[in-house]
């Protein structure tokens, strides 16, 4: 083809294209401006447009990456009177984008399929600025939800940052995402998104949160509005969350920002993940808003070891939260030597106007808190509330874990009526007082071998288990050197969410660790292996959020934890368990998981005689049980049922002083080996 009949039919081609464009009122696409490209890249212009690589309506992908990997140091997206459609984009270093009034940048629908799949992203990348007064970068939101056109993913970010440095996002509204407005994580380990500016930003309609912390230093969060998030948990505003105890958030600044009508909380730190070795937070959230989310504020720590509980600061000042379904503060875990947690000058606003129960300051303990909680300051903090209830109260799903340092004013005011509350050691007992449970040791399942109780008692395969265990869940199959075992994983999804693969593995009785194939969410998988030792077999799936049940028609299963804790969900029916010889006390720990999440539960002793039962459980409820005959071991058991009021969803139950196993039937339940 000669170079005449290429540009003849290059010609026709962009007048047909115009054509359609004119009848549809479509823009029409703009070819590429090869001079004004090569002085760009000949380093004559400093500054450039993205029309100059080209634009189409209906996908200038090509075109404005093309643009964004041209070097310009400065890049201005013009307003083309229609979207720039366009697929995943990645970002470069040294480069300011200056998206003009009025643009769309609009994700390239039935595009974005990979679970991960950002607009804009950037990987330990550096010196970036994004400006849009005025412009608008969004997605397809409903599309993502839609389990007939998309895998289920919560990672389909607007702006994705990983390790990046010295970024600066202003003006722009980041929207319908289908998982983060802003997504700040790690590409490398140890190094966070450090020296960031987010400001004039609006994060509306998307899936997840409006912004996500992973890991940052140097953060300022300021002029923000978050609002409208919701479809799949957590739906916060904005959630500081690490994912592991090297991450950190180290001075990060949020100001005069709003968190407004999300699904989720407000303003959320989920600090679980970090630990007292990690670098200390210093995070400082200062005149900021809160309308319509379910709780304003939510800080979680970690209580259940000894070295859980970042260290550090965690302020909020001047803050106004309003209309909170649950709680307006409600702070988690916090352990007394943990980071200083310091409310000034804030104020919450009827909260949890339909939940008379609640209180508008929630502190709580968890399952297995292990230290008391406390070094929280109420510094001339107002609680407006028209219900006739205390302002603070203490949700201890540990027992017996107490509380110290809750310091500060509250001013209360109840339609006319103003009451200031000097928080001394006396009211706070009076208002939250202290219950003591019977202190008994854990039993050490470290390296625990086992065997059968009923070792000549066949197994009824038509018994089947439905426990249910949430998040990490262990279980103990018991199968002889050589023998072909089975067994079947269950994976339920909890809430809205499509099912994914979970994470299963097989650690021998000399705990040699064997990879299995990922088990398929929503439905049963089986699995086969031959024996190589005798014992029990630990059974390890970790479906996070959701959970697992372990069933085999051929060996004996019992649920299991070597931390002596078991999260349940929902379940219900009887359940067995050894005492050996030689106790002479033991107890169950029984607890709910809020004050609408409750369970009945019922102690039987080795006869069948009820020893104790109690309903409602919320907070935690220890059985204790004192045996007078001891000289040989016995089967007890435990039964689990609705309750008469709340809902069945969210539980623990800890074994203190006996061996971490529970099964659904006496034949399949095992012991500590002699």
């Amino acid at each position: 083809m000669t170079l005449h009949t290429f540009l003849i039919r290059r010609l026709l081609i962009i007048h047909c294209a115009l054509a359609v464009a004119a009848a549809s009122g479509a823009p029409a696409p703009k070819p590429p401006d090869e001079r004004a490209i090569r002085e760009v890249a000949a380093g004559k212009r400093k500054e450039a447009r993205a029309s100059w690589w080209g634009f189409d309506p209906a996908d200038s992908t090509a075109a404005l990456q093309a643009a964004i990997n041209s070097g310009a140091k400065r890049l201005i997206v013009e307003n083309m009177g229609a979207p720039w459609v366009v697929d995943k984009m990645q970002l470069a270093s040294d480069q300011e984008i200056v998206f003009a009034k009025g643009v769309i940048v609009q994700a390239k629908r039935g595009a974005f399929k990979g679970a991960g799949d950002s607009l804009f992203s950037a990987s330990l990348k550096k010196n970036i600025t994004l400006t849009g007064y005025g412009a608008t970068l969004k997605m397809w939101k409903q599309d993502y939800d839609d389990k007939t056109q998309y895998k289920h993913a919560e990672w389909r970010h607007v702006l994705n940052f990983h390790s990046c440095s010295r970024v600066r996002v202003t003006g722009l509204t980041l929207a319908d995402s289908g998982g983060d407005g802003i997504y700040l994580g790690v590409a490398q380990r140890g190094v966070p998104c450090s020296d960031f500016v987010i400001k004039d930003v609006a994060c509306v309609n998307n899936y997840r949160q409006g912004i996500s912390v992973i890991s940052a230093r140097n953060l300022l969060i300021e002029n923000c509005v978050l609002k409208d998030t919701w479809g799949t948990a957590p739906m916060a505003g904005i959630d500081f969350e690490p994912n592991h105890p090297s991450e950190e958030l180290v001075n990060c600044v949020m100001r005069n920002c709003v968190s407004e009508n999300n699904r989720g909380d407000a303003y959320v730190l989920y600090l679980r993940p970090l630990h007292a070795e990690s670098k200390p937070i210093s995070i400082r959230i200062e005149n900021c808003r809160s309308r319509g989310c379910r709780s304003s504020a939510r800080f979680i720590t970690g209580n259940d070891t000894d070295t859980a509980g970042v260290k550090g600061t965690m302020d909020f000042i001047n803050c106004k939260f309003t209309g909170s379904e649950h709680a307006g503060i409600a702070v988690s875990e916090k352990p007394l030597a943990g980071a200083r947690v310091s409310f000034v000058n804030c104020e919450i606003i009827h909260a949890a106007t339909n939940q008379p129960a609640m209180t508008p300051i929630l502190l709580s303990s968890g399952a297995n808190g292990v230290d008391t909680i406390g070094g929280i300051r109420f510094v001339n903090c107002t609680v407006r509330d028209n219900q006739n209830r205390l302002p603070m109260s203490y949700h201890d799903m540990s027992g017996g874990v107490g509380l110290r340092d809750i310091t500060g004013t509250l001013i209360v005011k109840r339609g006319d009526k103003r009451t200031t509350h000097r928080l001394t050691p006396k009211l706070i007992a009076e208002w939250m007082p202290f219950r003591s449970f019977k202190q008994i040791g854990r039993f050490d399942a470290k390296g625990l071998r086992c065997e059968p109780v009923l070792r000549d008692v066949k197994l009824d395969a038509k018994q089947r288990s439905h426990a249910k265990q949430r998040g990490l869940s262990e279980w103990l199959l018991w199968a002889e050197a050589g023998q072909q075992a089975s067994f079947t994983v269950l994976i339920r999804p909890v809430g809205k969410g499509e099912p994914r693969p979970v994470p299963v593995s097989l650690v021998a009785p000399s705990g040699k660790l064997t990879k299995l194939r990922n088990a398929q969410g929503g439905e049963e998988t089986a699995y086969e292996f031959q024996a190589a030792e005798t014992g029990a077999h630990k059974i390890v799936c970790e479906p996070q959020g959701w959970t697992a049940t372990v069933n085999s028609a051929s060996h004996r299963v019992c649920v299991y934890s070597e931390s002596s804790s078991i999260h349940f969900l929902g379940t219900t029916g009887q359940y067995f368990f050894w005492v050996p010889a030689g106790t002479k006390e033991f107890a169950i720990k029984v607890s709910g998981e809020n004050a609408a999440e409750c369970v009945k539960a019922a102690l039987f002793d080795a006869g069948g005689n009820k020893v104790e039962e109690k309903d409602n459980i919320s907070q935690a409820h220890q059985f204790v049980a004192t045996l007078k005959n001891t000289a040989a071991g016995e089967i007890w058991s435990l039964r689990l049922d609705k309750p008469t009021t709340g809902v069945l969803e969210d539980f623990h139950v800890q074994l203190q002083g006996i061996p971490p196993l529970l099964s659904h039937t006496k034949e399949s339940l095992l012991k500590p080996a002699k």
